[in-house]
């Protein structure tokens, strides 16, 4: 898998909104029927249908690390939008322009990972 942004949503105001529940909010109604992501205990709530997560499926040992190197990708994609504070830091401008400021740090995010600095390659596979 290379590392294309395939999804973003927000902002969303500091500390009110859980990620499980901005997931269930977006991400999770562009899901095709039988297409799950991958993603850390805090989504167990959607386990097994739509979030594949350490404690909630029972992964072979074959496939853990694999999967273990999916999440640090995502946490890679999260440190570089924490490097523009979009993460980070409460957003103290016009409310209206937050969106619009989110996704263009998406968009230049992107565009450095299309140009000089990739994520890491991952093999997937799902084991189920």
């Amino acid at each position: 898998m290379k590392g294309h942004l395939a999804w973003i949503n927000g902002g969303f105001p500091a500390g009110r909104w859980p990620d499980i529940e901005i997931f269930r909010h977006g991400l999770r109604s562009w899901l095709d029927p039988n297409e799950r992501v991958e993603a850390d205990d805090g989504y167990i709530g959607e386990a097994r249908l739509k979030v594949k997560c350490p404690a909630s499926v029972p992964s072979p040992l074959e496939t853990a690390e694999m999967q273990s190197r999916v999440r640090m990708r995502q946490e890679t994609v999260n440190k570089r939008f924490k490097q523009w504070g979009a993460l980070a830091e409460v957003y103290r401008h016009d409310v209206q322009t937050h969106s619009t400021v989110f996704r263009a740090i998406g968009v230049l995010t992107q565009l450095a990972i299309l140009n000089g600095e990739p994520l890491f390659d991952v093999s997937y596979r799902d084991p189920e």
